[in-house]
């Protein structure tokens, strides 16, 4: 997303008190998955570069994150978005809507950004620290559906629900950032996945 020409530059700039556009925010971070996108680093990318592509200055970008390292971890924490709702009503059926949430299209896209940025996760604590809590809600949401599921008698009692949580996710993720596996069908993935672990979960 890139602004259109017809917004005046003095239109973004914040006076005392007035809160800044979210329009601007999302051409921002919108640059940034872009340049990611298209195969640039995360060392690679400068704040030059986000501004050209978002149509803004640079001094819009530094007037809401001080460094290139907190616009990135923005972006990480936009990238994830919502949690999904569930029914509450089937492990089955909310398992299948979590590992959907993460196949739709724009996770999909945004796979391969955080494709490029791993190695800026391995390097960088901080950055590996911020991905672990946006990560964090969605995973304990899994976990409140599988112990749902163990207190019902649906699963096994003696599951290991973090385990679980990695044959659940990592096929996933795998699947988005590298299709690692061709031969894997893109549809109904969700539902294949989940029928095929539960097998050894179900009580």
């Amino acid at each position: 997303m890139t602004l259109s020409a017809d917004v005046a530059p003095d239109q973004d700039r914040k006076g005392p008190g007035r809160p800044r556009s979210a329009r601007v925010d999302e051409a921002i971070v919108e640059a940034v998955f872009d340049l990611l996108s298209a195969g640039q680093s995360a060392d690679a990318i400068s704040i030059e570069a986000v501004a050209a592509k978002a149509g803004v200055g640079k001094a819009t970008i530094y007037r809401r994150w001080p460094n290139k390292e907190a616009l990135l971890i923005d972006a990480v924490t936009a990238m994830k978005g919502p949690l999904p709702e569930l029914r509450g009503e089937s492990v089955r059926d909310d398992l299948i809507t979590l590992i959907a949430a993460m196949r739709n299209k724009r996770m999909t896209d945004y796979g391969k950004v955080t494709a490029c940025l791993m190695p800026e996760l391995y390097r960088n604590p901080e950055m590996t620290r911020v991905h672990q809590a946006v990560s964090e809600p969605r995973r304990e949401l899994m976990r409140s559906v599988l112990r749902r599921g163990i207190e019902s008698g649906e699963l096994r009692a003696d599951l290991d629900i973090e385990m679980m949580l990695l044959c659940l996710s990592g096929p996933t993720i795998a699947q988005n950032m590298l299709r690692w596996n061709p031969n894997v069908p893109d549809e109904h993935f969700a539902e294949h996945l989940v029928d095929f672990v539960l097998r050894g979960a179900h009580a």
